[in-house]
């Protein structure tokens, strides 16, 4: 429902202001930015975008699942260093 992907676009529509600007930037079409923002608020059953004439901007629900996403790569992050140590340390200690 939400990945790396999605975190990417909606990234880019928060900074950007618009899934037009967003689709550039990313490379894709805006068709298929819109068929993923849409599938994934299908599947939420709730909006992900407040879409206006002039652009679009995240919705409350948006801006947090942007912010958890963070947290939660900040988190493997951390973890897969520590796993690494712990694993190849001993074998990358001259």
């Amino acid at each position: 429902v939400f990945g790396l992907g999605r975190y990417r676009i909606l990234e880019a529509v928060q900074r950007l202001g618009s899934l037009q600007a967003a689709a550039h930037e990313l490379r894709m079409s805006y068709r298929a930015i819109w068929a993923r923002i849409s599938a994934t608020e299908e599947r939420l059953g709730k909006p992900l975008l407040f879409r206006e004439p002039k652009g679009s901007r995240l919705t409350p629900l948006g801006q947090t699942l942007l912010k958890q996403f963070q947290r939660l790569q900040k988190i493997v992050e951390t973890e897969s260093d520590d796993v690494y140590d712990d694993l190849m340390s001993a074998y990358l200690d001259g």
